[in-house]
């Protein structure tokens, strides 16, 4: 290997128990300087995004007995990509230096003498129990909390624990401690602990998977093997479980668990994802199309040369927003050359993005969709009055038409154009065959015609599987095509379409209790 010029480093950073979220500003500082990434198994993909995209990206998984790469292996990786010159971030779930092996790593670095820095990361022995509503010390309760490890070295000849000083403790957290639960527990009530002690385990914790156990020490054991509770998980024990049941907040968000499928494209997936996890689902992303610049730019282009002909510029989405203003800025113009003109915009997350421009927005309809829209003007004399509309090179005729007969005259410019996406079927067919999607998530209609594109024919839906249009044009394109639609909402926006769901599952859970 040709040596680079400048020296290496390695950052040995903690990603947290799980949720993308509980990462730390320091981490994502350090990812964003990487030129190689060796991430564990339990990191959530999502955080790989910070890196460059010249980054390359190594996994080094340890998954129950099968490692991708033994632990030997990974810190030989290390020192030689660092050697070469290259910034490595190491990045391992939760906490390095908590049961991680950050600190075997760290000393091989050490002993090549190569520069490196630990990053702590929020350790899943306090944010899990934290999110499974059990606070690790209380007054009322105990001020005492340990951590241990439920997997030794096996190399070792006995065990370093003291179950004694243990059994003593009022709070005990046993990390990777499902596969010696039996032995555990046994040892704790051998050592003094009572067998009515509260225990719970918690597995996926932080994440839409997560799912609690509740027991005893005496029953704990049992009641994961009736349940096939499978790592990964931890074993918490004492009397602060018990307050499980006030302090839930995480596990009883309304969505919670619910597989939601985004079929949005991938620019624009991450406001309806956050909205999503936000109720506790587990977002889904599957883009059934892609927003592009349009294949010639001369129509838009023909209609910014002439924009002070215009009274009204209407935008009918938000990617003709982004479009149109990149354009006028790629032509070296800018909000400037749109004075005096009116703006009107289908939507307030369209309205949004105008405002953000520091542009006034005049016209916003209470009901968000193109008849909306030209129903907003029947008040107004549009006669002789010049619209421009730059919006997608397909799309539905209704408002330039109804305009026009209005009295108003009409260009409508392509701004961009919608293409597939390119994913595959298989992508979200093994999601769905392993029961993880709930509900398909459709905003227009070219992600319905996408996505039976995709799918192909023949496709069937699961029974359980629901479905959730924004707007009324998007349902008629879904039961065109053959689905049943489940779910609409009142509010035409990404935040009335969450609440449709929220509304849904609720009203689903009255009636199962009834």
């Amino acid at each position: 290997m040709t040596e680079k010029t400048k020296p290496g480093k390695v950052y040995i950073i903690g990603a947290g128990p799980g949720d993308a979220g509980l990462i730390t500003l320091k981490a994502v500082e350090c990812l964003r300087q990487a030129d190689v990434v060796i991430y564990d198994n339990l990191v959530n993909e999502e955080l790989l995004k910070y890196a460059p995209t010249h980054a390359r990206m190594i996994y080094a998984g340890k998954k129950g007995g099968d490692h991708t790469l033994s632990q030997d292996r990974i810190n030989e990786l290390l020192a030689k990509e660092a050697r070469g010159g290259s910034t490595v971030a190491r990045l391992k779930g939760g906490d390095p230096f908590i049961f991680g092996r950050g600190g075997e790593e760290a000393e091989v670095l050490a002993a090549y003498g190569i520069p490196f820095e630990v990053v702590p990361g929020v350790t899943s022995a306090i944010a899990v129990p934290a999110y499974a509503g059990i606070p690790l010390t209380h007054r009322g309760l105990t001020s005492t909390v340990a951590f241990v490890t439920g997997h030794e070295d096996p190399t070792k000849d006995k065990s370093d624990i003291n179950w004694q000083a243990l059994s003593g403790i009022g709070t005990l957290v046993f990390l990777m401690g499902v596969k010696n639960i039996g032995q555990i527990t046994e040892a704790l009530m051998q050592h003094g602990k009572s067998p009515d002690t509260p225990a719970a385990l918690i597995r996926r914790g932080t994440t839409p998977s997560q799912q609690v156990l509740a027991g005893t020490l005496s029953t704990i054991a049992g009641l994961a093997r009736t349940r096939h509770f499978k790592p990964p998980a931890i074993l918490v024990v004492g009397p602060v479980i018990q307050l499980r049941d006030t302090l839930r907040w995480f596990d009883s968000k309304p969505l919670f668990g619910k597989g939601v499928v985004i079929t949005r494209p991938e620019r624009q997936a991450d406001d309806l994802a956050r909205l999503l996890a936000a109720q506790g689902a587990n977002p889904i992303a599957f883009p059934t199309i892609s927003i592009t610049e349009p294949s010639e730019w001369s129509e838009l282009d023909r209609a910014l040369t002439q924009l002070e002909r215009y009274n009204w510029l209407i935008f009918t989405s938000a990617n003709g927003v982004h479009f149109f203003f990149e354009r006028l800025r790629q032509k070296g113009m800018d909000i400037r050359d749109l004075k005096g003109i009116k703006v009107g915009c289908i939507g307030p997350a369209t309205a949004r993005q105008i405002e953000d421009r520091g542009i006034r927005v005049d016209l916003v309809p209470d009901e968000f969709i193109a008849e909306g829209l030209l129903k907003s003007f029947t008040s107004m004399n549009l006669s002789g009055k010049k619209i421009l509309i730059p919006r997608a090179a397909r799309a539905r005729d209704i408002l330039p038409e109804g305009l026009k007969n209005q009295g108003a005259y009409v260009d409508v410019v392509t701004a961009y154009q919608t293409i597939p996406s390119g994913r595959k079927k298989e992508e979200l067919s093994a999601s769905l065959d392993a029961g993880e999607v709930d509900v398909i998530t459709f905003t227009s209609s070219s992600t319905v015609t996408n996505f039976v594109e995709i799918m192909g024919e023949g496709f069937i839906l699961p029974d359980h599987v629901k479905i959730a249009c924004i707007g009324p044009v998007t349902a008629a394109t879904a039961v065109k095509a053959g689905f049943r639609v489940d779910i609409r909402q009142e509010e035409y926006t990404m935040e009335g379409l969450v609440q449709s769901l929220v509304n849904y599952f609720q009203n689903e859970t009255f009636r199962k209790e009834e």
